[in-house]
């Protein structure tokens, strides 16, 4: 019998030689590949890291914000400035501000874009406002028919607005649009102009998208719109005083004028054994202001003329303004500030009414 031919052993080895060479290359590429990868990755995102700080956030346009027609356009905040603190500040002051005023209508707005761009709510408040009745239809469902009725409110606060010769920021389509920028330039103007018993935040502005059709094709843009500016500016006082130079320019001295109001007042008001430390909060319900101008022209306030201790916004509002006829009534000019600005702690507008009454009163014992 025969034995099976042995195969050699020295042939295994070679081989062997042979698929670890093959795979030591086969792996040397696959590291090397991968190796310039991450330096490609790596310079990318270096690349990127210098870029994009330069470059604005990408804005998700919804379907319904790119079906537009030839040559139309349509604007969206960006996601970073609906976030912004002031932003939500002045979104939720307007929203409490209707729905105060047209508590007895029982109307409720939630959402600005959705519950204005039909003219009903617009329509009411400016009704409500104005004190006036506007010819046009109370429901209408139609698309034409709520351009026609929005027309109309537009046109009257247009009509309002006219002696301020400013620009208007928006149109019939923008708010029927539901652009929630042009929605908020008109309630903006419309606070400012009836006196909105609110505070509304300063230097508001918001990052948008442009979105335009051209020749079939999207095109967008990025714009800064300024929603609010200062409250005198917004007021149309646009004109300067020293104030306004201390709080830009010399922040530093502030304390020092602070320091030298709240020794002029609590001179007069120690006398009814008042004291005041804090000049932003303890004028702001109006009754040391009250007070005050009784001790200075030497009378005595009659207590039923105003709130000896208020508990709403309003009641504050009417002593500062009492306060304010009785600072008329003593032969000194209309304070540039608003009772509602001081009301709402606004620093800058208590320290106008308080150095107007330290430069006519200093002298007094």
């Amino acid at each position: 019998m025969s034995s099976a031919p042995l195969r050699s052993p020295a042939l295994r080895p070679h081989r062997m030689k042979k698929d670890e060479s093959f795979l030591g290359k086969l792996g040397g590429t696959l590291a090397r590949k991968k190796k310039a990868k991450e330096v490609s990755d790596l310079q990318e995102e270096g690349k990127n890291a210098i870029n994009l700080p330069m470059c604005p956030a990408p804005v998700e346009v919804h379907p319904e914000d790119s079906l537009l027609e030839e040559n139309e356009e349509r604007t969206v905040i960006d996601p970073t400035s609906r976030d912004d603190p002031r932003f939500k500040e002045l979104v939720k002051a307007l929203i409490d501000w209707i729905n105060g005023v047209l508590v007895e209508e029982r109307i409720i707005v939630k959402q600005l874009e959705e519950d204005l761009y039909d003219g009903q709510v617009l329509q009411k408040l400016l009704e409500k406002l104005a004190d006036c009745k506007l010819n046009v239809a109370e429901v209408t469902q139609s698309e034409i028919g709520q351009k026609q009725k929005l027309q109309t409110v537009l046109e009257a606060v247009q009509e309002l607005l006219r002696p301020h010769s400013r620009p208007l920021q928006w149109t019939v389509d923008s708010i029927h649009g539901k652009n929630l920028v042009a929605i908020l330039h008109l309630l903006v103007a419309l606070a400012m102009h009836f006196r909105a018993p609110i505070h509304l935040p300063e230097h508001v502005s918001v990052q948008v998208v442009v979105v335009r059709k051209r020749e079939g094709l999207l095109h967008s843009s990025h714009v800064t719109e300024e929603l609010t500016t200062t409250t005198e500016m917004m007021m149309g006082r646009f004109e300067r005083d020293a104030f306004d130079t201390l709080f830009d320019h010399a922040p530093d001295k502030l304390s020092v004028v602070k320091k030298s109001l709240i020794t002029f007042v609590n001179k007069h008001l120690n006398k009814l054994n008042l004291e005041v430390t804090e000049l932003e909060t303890q004028f702001a319900d109006g009754v040391y202001l009250v007070l005050l101008m009784g001790l200075l022209e030497d009378y005595f306030v009659p207590l039923h003329n105003f709130y000896l201790t208020p508990d709403s916004f309003d009641q504050k509002v009417h002593n500062v303004s009492f306060a304010f006829e009785l600072m008329l009534d003593g032969g000194l000019k209309k304070p540039k500030a608003r009772p509602e600005d001081v009301v709402n702690l606004d620093l800058k507008s208590t320290l106008r009414v308080l150095y107007n009454l330290f430069t006519k009163y200093k002298h007094l014992e």
